[in-house]
């Protein structure tokens, strides 16, 4: 006796239909890899000038390890589910560190006002991909829900940190918001 493949659960809203060759988590598990991969530099290149003994040093480093845990995730779906990483990590490698490194420069306010801008952008896009998703893929869902409550935290915490006393908060902030929303779109594709 032969059993029915199940019909995979269609994500509203994202044009895929069973049968389909690939799954739209296969991008989202690409661009989640990407961003956190990206976050992560953008630590690196905090701490890179900040240092150790800064204040904001702990905070950072707190921040980059839960983003640390949030990549092993992705990197792991990225093999256990055959997705093929975007192209462009050499980009965001340089770029994320520059990001980083450039902002805290600036001043440690205007480190964190890069944190809350690009936080601001993951929690929207991962609200976005937890509708899409639905209930097709519960383990991805949960991954993602959990890791959008702690990327809200870092918000908060650079928020708290004087992020929006930055000179030029508002301008700085879009500016990165706009970049986050290219690499995303990006990374989807690439």
């Amino acid at each position: 006796m032969t059993t029915a493949t199940p019909i995979p659960t269609v994500p509203r809203g994202t044009g895929w239909k069973p049968g389909d060759r690939k799954h739209p988590s296969e991008a989202m598990v690409r661009v989640d890899q990407a961003g956190e991969y990206g976050a992560i530099r953008i630590y690196a290149g905090q701490l890179a000038v900040l240092g150790d003994r800064h204040p904001s040093s702990r905070l950072i480093h707190h921040m980059a390890q839960q983003e640390e845990r949030h990549r092993a995730f992705f990197d792991r779906m990225i093999v256990e589910r055959r997705v093929r990483p975007t192209v462009l990590q050499p980009i965001w490698k340089v770029a994320g560190f520059a990001l980083g490194a450039v902002t805290a420069a600036i001043s440690p306010r205007a480190a964190m006002a890069c944190t809350a801008a690009v936080e601001t952008e993951i929690d929207k896009h991962y609200a976005e991909q937890l509708v899409a998703l639905g209930d097709s893929d519960p383990e991805l869902s949960a991954a993602i829900l959990d890791f959008q409550a702690e990327e809200l935290e870092h918000k908060a915490t650079a928020i708290a940190a004087g992020a929006e006393e930055t000179p030029g908060y508002p301008v700085m902030s879009a500016l990165i918001r706009l970049g986050c929303k290219v690499a995303i779109a990006t990374a989807k594709r690439i």
